[in-house]
């Protein structure tokens, strides 16, 4: 089978500044997604796109019938049988690996227990939980099954070039690793930051600067004499903020605003997260949504300013296409973060 590592996203702090000479006009009175509604239909369409092939795939690989090939299991007792056959699992474990819930678990391992390919013990640590582990009959049925699923790939793979076949691994890697992200972002609320957020977003970026070492006495962004008032420099024509809400409480935040003196440009600012929220792939959706706005806005480029310390946030960066500059441009005031890079906006 073709499998996916899944890495969570890392920290991601931009040293970015918002100016106070910037010009303010009011803030909309209820904050809405930017998104356009071509913006909107083309997603819808992509989104439905996705799940058609989804479903599709899951149908022609026969997750949906009664027996997993010709062999005396059902699909879930399948991937209980190659899971098993890694190492002795507890239900628990079980059901977290094939994200199923512990009652589906428990009876797929009961199904295989009554066919005598399972069997189960009380767990060596832990006297309170069972694990369960294969006998030699699921063993020697797992060598079938494992035959079997190489050949039907084997027959599927030889409809495709070697250049297809990694396409569509690299496909699936990414796939995979949204799903992921999207299942753990669960209960995460992303909205546009209204005055009422000023306070909680100003000690979200205090907080993570202070952890990293980005004091404000040496230039970084938790200097900026706006911090208090972040809702007023981003309700300026071209400029958003963005926070990230988990049972009521605001745990991060990015902003794009113009970058001042640079016509068509506009700049990736105060990108923090505190330590609930990260590894959840939420850096990289915050980013995304950030330079969709600035694309809709006509922004021609996106800049930012960070630092080497940030070593999680410059590989990001990178995935998302910036390039390093050999100099800033303009005057951030942000002298300690040394490491400028650009985005094109258009490509």
């Amino acid at each position: 089978m073709l499998q996916a590592q899944l890495k969570p996203a890392n920290l991601v702090v931009t040293c970015n500044q918002t100016h106070s000479t910037m010009a303010q006009t009011d803030a909309p009175s209820t904050p809405v997604m930017p998104m356009t509604h071509a913006k909107q239909t083309a997603e819808s369409g992509s989104s439905a796109q996705l799940r058609h092939l989804s479903r599709y795939l899951v149908r022609n690989l026969g997750m949906l019938n009664a027996a997993f090939g010709d062999l005396p299991l059902s699909p879930v007792q399948a991937h209980a049988l190659f899971e098993i056959g890694k190492q002795p699992l507890t239900i628990k474990e079980l059901a977290c690996k094939l994200s199923i819930d512990k009652s589906n678990a428990s009876r797929a391992i009961k199904h295989l227990i009554d066919k005598n390919l399972a069997q189960s013990q009380i767990h060596p640590r832990d006297s309170r939980c069972l694990v369960v582990q294969l006998t030699p009959a699921g063993k020697k049925l797992l060598l079938k099954l494992d035959a079997q699923q190489n050949q039907l790939f084997q027959e599927i793979l030889a409809q495709l070039t070697p250049a297809q076949t990694s396409q569509i691994e690299e496909a699936l890697m990414l796939y995979n690793q949204a799903v992921h992200n999207a299942k753990h972002q669960s209960g995460c609320h992303i909205r546009q930051a209204t005055a009422q957020d000023d306070a909680a977003i100003a000690k979200v970026i205090r907080d993570v600067s202070a952890e990293y070492g980005l004091t404000a006495d040496k230039g970084y962004s938790v200097a900026d004499p706006t911090l208090d008032c972040l809702s007023q420099i981003y309700s300026q024509a071209g400029a958003n903020y963005w926070i990230i809400e988990l049972e009521g409480r605001i745990l991060g935040g990015a902003g794009i605003a113009p970058l001042a003196n640079n016509d068509g440009v506009c700049e990736l600012q105060k990108m923090y997260f505190m330590p609930e929220i990260r590894g959840k792939g939420l850096a990289k959706r915050l980013a995304l949504l950030a330079l969709d706005f600035a694309r809709e806005t006509g922004y021609q480029s996106c800049y930012l300013e960070t630092t080497a310390v940030l070593n999680e946030a410059v590989k990001l960066y990178e995935k998302l296409g910036f390039v390093h500059l050999s100099a800033p441009l303009g005057n951030t005031g942000h002298d300690a973060c040394e490491m400028p890079m650009l985005l094109e906006l258009n490509q």
